[in-house]
């Protein structure tokens, strides 16, 4: 069992006063106002101007997996509400210890420096946006520690206890991370706005029928802290995926968990040629490869500051055809794609030492977790059910 530290949900209370912001009358988007600030004042632009959200690939992260905050944990259990917000602003000025994301997105910043010096005028980059329960008064030290860490997130979204599910549309979220597998639930099954569909869209479907089975929400998964982690890179950000139930539907893995394994080679050899349904995290690989094909056209494929990994157990000359020919047929590339017929991914992921690693299954994130691999747990498909082991998050 991998052991994972634990933060309360930071459910804050209390009334901030509004600040009046003044407008010039026109309907113009903070950022359009931001750049114009910029131009006009160039001593007090020291950092590049964000993106807008709908021309970047946008990661919203929680405070709880980009930073540690066990601490801050103790205080809200052990002495309420109040006491851990007069805590928080008694210490605004001490900063965050790094968390499991941190990495991730620091490697996401080192992507976007490269992107600027080739690409200056294009807004094709990463966006965070950082997503939390906590009160506006703790935003002060969150920007305390980012500044600390030298990050660039200019967005936020503190939500003072609500859920800040609704917010991951309106800002384009192309993933989202957070330690609450309730809220990563809640974001994989939201349904488009203009479409009524709810979690109907996930209902258990026939073995041979997959497009019920499609994911129409957010990419989203839950990030874990191992007990100990593994150096990476600082200059390449690499993204390690499972295949089935994350970039491929779960078709194949009912027949599997239905019938066992010969009948899943059997489907697999008849089904060669059919194309797998998308997975809930299919989008964000292709979002990853926009941005790969932006350094091959600069000549840099063999030294691409972004690298993908397909990690999956299936076998290579059984079943793993298909999985080729459908990443294929999406015009999606992954650098890597280790076929593992069922032998342990945890020593495979340490040699790869991805930035993060996706899976649906806990066995999975826990051997990965184990070998000091930032794992995140993707709570869709069949697996779910199967999914014996409780594994507790670092908070929401």
């Amino acid at each position: 069992m991998v052991k994972m530290s634990r933060d309360p949900v930071q459910v804050i209370s209390g009334q901030v006063k509004e600040l009046q912001v003044s407008s010039n009358g026109d309907n113009r988007a903070p950022w359009e106002e931001t750049q114009e600030f910029s131009q006009d004042h160039p001593g007090l632009a020291a950092k590049p101007k964000p993106p807008k959200p709908e021309n970047a690939v946008t990661v919203a992260v929680s405070t709880r997996v980009l930073f540690r905050t066990e601490r801050e944990q103790k205080v809200f259990e052990q002495h309420g509400v109040e006491e851990y917000l007069r805590y928080q602003i008694e210490h605004e000025n001490e900063p965050f210890a790094p968390g499991p994301a941190f990495p991730f997105v620091k490697a996401l910043e080192a992507v976007n420096a490269q992107l600027r010096e080739l690409y200056p005028q294009s807004e094709e980059l990463f966006d965070i946006v950082l997503v939390t329960y906590n009160h506006a008064h703790v935003g002060i030290r969150l920007i305390n520690t980012i500044n600390h860490h030298n990050l660039f997130i200019e967005r936020f979204c503190m939500t003072g206890g609500s859920s800040p599910i609704g917010y991951l549309k309106a800002w384009h979220t192309n993933l989202y991370l957070s330690a609450d597998a309730d809220k990563v639930r809640e974001a994989l099954a939201e349904a488009p706005q203009d479409n009524i569909l709810t979690s109907a869209m996930f209902r258990p479907c026939g073995e041979n029928s997959t497009h019920d089975q499609t994911p129409q929400g957010i990419a989203a998964a839950t990030m874990f802290m191992p007990d100990k982690l593994t150096e990476v890179s600082e200059s390449q950000l690499r993204v390690a995926f499972d295949g089935d139930a994350v970039l491929f539907s779960d078709e194949s893995e009912r027949i599997f968990k239905a019938h066992g394994l010969d009948k899943f080679f059997e489907h697999e050899r008849e089904n060669e040629d059919t194309l797998l349904d998308h997975g809930p995290l299919k989008g964000f690989l292709e979002a990853l490869g926009k941005l790969q094909k932006k350094f091959y056209a600069k000549g840099q494929r063999l030294d691409c500051p972004i690298r993908t990994f397909l990690v999956t157990a299936r076998s290579a000359a059984s079943s793993g055809i298909r999985a080729l020919k459908t990443l294929r047929a999406w015009g999606l590339e992954i650098d890597e794609a280790l076929f593992l017929a069922g032998a342990p991914k945890g020593p495979m992921l340490e040699k790869i030492r991805p930035h993060i690693y996706f899976d649906d299954q806990m066995f999975h994130v826990e051997g990965a977790a184990e070998m000091g691999t930032v794992a995140a747990h993707v709570p869709y498909g069949i697996a779910q059910k199967h999914n014996a082991r409780d594994i507790s998050g670092v908070g929401k």
